[in-house]
């Protein structure tokens, strides 16, 4: 019995819906880009491509095949895959798309759950335990099993495997904005939407009805993501992936406008803090804090897998607490610093439900048990990678011209508008002449020129600006239009 077309988002484009029931409607052998094309005329193929993966990540339809060939369907019924290495006890999650996998749980990360299930009157008391930090030697001591690490190696690898760090993420990074930024503020509740965050990211506008706690966060997560893809871009081979500046920055980023005292943005907290819910009491001490939190980076460096390294984030970040808030939101994109490296595909949290990772962060805050965690990384990376599988096979090339002058058109769109007074078009010509080829010059003027006129305030980071910057510039330029 073919699947019944799924319920579109009334948040969709007249276009995007056109688009969709096209493909949902096409019959058991699907509808090949080209295809749609032909009915769909005004329409560029790198949105279509675009389009066709985000829906197919999504679960609203199916791809079949690869380049050329392939074909995008209605999505048949839901057939659960197959259970990874720690299979054990099925547990359905409900309110995903049809293609969510079922999360399954080994024998000990159900003994943690359970623990932590319990009313808070019957778990013990618990403070930090350094020995779980002490005792854990990078390389010799193993949070993911050997077998597990193959199996995340092979899942997660990328045609950019030999190619300059942070290759792969550069390359599906407006995808990953999206996807990381959502996934992770819905963890904590968010309530925007992905497509509603799409928009917020890709053009700047806020989601009506929601609140602006909720519309900073996404854009810190944007922000924060975009630290984490170009520092590791700069990282020079053989270097250390984790810093105290990177550390820091990380969360100031993600903590922007967040936190009632701005002071606590990227530093090491200066008070005591209680995690809701739990049992658990962390350290108070700043000054301890700073010396474990050292310790954590030294052994996170230390560590030569890089999932071992993202779980060791996910672990010990969390469970030492160094921030005053939003420890939970640094470990999970400091979990894809190793992956960005490594040019392996990321972990975007995508589908996780918050519930089950709340459990996961019990057991390591009152039993100092990671085992539940693992299994909730290890399901959640297998949908990430079925994802960004599909995503990479459907989307175009990035623009050649836009990746070798990334650093000249970042340049040049800050000089302009830090500098509202003077003439932007020569300004440009002169940054272009300096240091493009002359048959480069014209295209490289005019994609400048566009990314100054699609500039808008979700993207401010990404050159360097502030808000007010920006708004100086679109006031000198109201002004001259008058």
């Amino acid at each position: 019995m073919p699947a019944s077309p799924i319920k579109l988002e009334s948040s969709l484009s007249s276009e995007e819906e056109a688009l969709l029931r096209a493909v949902q409607h096409a019959g058991p052998k699907g509808v090949a880009v080209a295809q749609l094309l032909a009915q769909f005329p005004t329409l560029s193929r790198r949105t279509a491509q675009r389009w066709l993966a985000q829906w197919v990540s999504e679960g609203w339809i199916a791809a079949q095949g690869e380049g050329r060939g392939r074909r995008y369907l209605a999505r048949p019924p839901y057939q659960a895959a197959a259970m990874p290495v720690f299979a054990a006890v099925e547990e359905p999650q409900a309110g995903w798309a049809q293609a969510t996998t079922a999360l399954l749980l080994a024998p000990d990360a159900q003994e943690v759950r359970a623990y932590v299930q319990q009313p808070l009157a019957q778990r013990a008391p618990v403070g930090y335990q350094r020995d779980l930090l002490e005792s854990y030697q990078p390389n010799h001591s193993f949070y993911l099993p050997e077998t597990v690490r193959r199996q995340l190696h092979a899942q997660g690898r990328t045609a950019d495997a030999t190619a300059p760090a942070g290759t792969y993420s550069r390359a599906v990074l407006n995808r990953l904005l999206i996807d990381l930024s959502w996934a992770s503020s819905h963890m904590e509740g968010n309530t925007y939407s992905r497509l509603d965050t799409r928009r917020l990211i890709e053009e700047g506008a806020a989601a009506q009805g929601k609140g602006q706690v909720e519309t900073q966060m996404i854009l810190n997560h944007k922000a924060a993501i975009e630290l984490l893809v170009d520092s590791i871009a700069q990282l020079q081979p053989g270097a250390p992936l984790w810093s105290r500046y990177l550390l820091m920055n990380l969360h100031a980023a993600l903590a922007e406008n967040l936190l009632p005292n701005p002071a606590d943005e990227g530093r090491v907290r200066q008070h005591v803090v209680d995690i809701g819910l739990s049992v658990y009491r962390p350290i108070g001490a700043p000054q301890v804090l700073e010396e474990l939190l050292n310790a954590v980076i030294g052994k996170v460096n230390a560590i030569a897998d890089p999932f071992e390294q993202a779980f060791f984030m996910m672990v010990h970040l969390p469970y030492l607490q160094p921030f005053a808030d939003i420890n939970k939101r640094v470990s999970r994109l400091a979990a894809n610093a190793p992956l960005f490296r490594a040019n392996l595909a990321p972990l975007t949290f995508v589908g996780v439900p918050a519930d089950r990772y709340a459990q996961a962060m019990l057991g390591v805050y009152e039993m100092g048990r990671v085992e539940l965690l693992r299994d909730l990384f290890i399901w959640a990376y297998e949908r990430s990678t079925q994802e960004y599988t599909a995503i990479r096979q459907t989307l175009a090339e990035p623009d050649p011209l836009r990746l070798g002058y990334r650093a000249l058109i970042k340049e040049t769109v800050r000089a302009v508008v830090q500098q509202p007074g003077t003439d932007a078009i020569a300004l440009v010509e002169q940054a272009v002449e300096q240091q493009a080829p002359p048959a480069q010059r014209a295209e490289l003027k005019a994609l400048i020129l566009d990314e100054l006129r699609r500039l808008h305030e979700g993207v401010l980071a990404r050159y360097g600006l502030r808000p007010s910057e920006w708004q100086a510039w679109k006031l000198w330029q109201n002004g001259l239009r008058r």
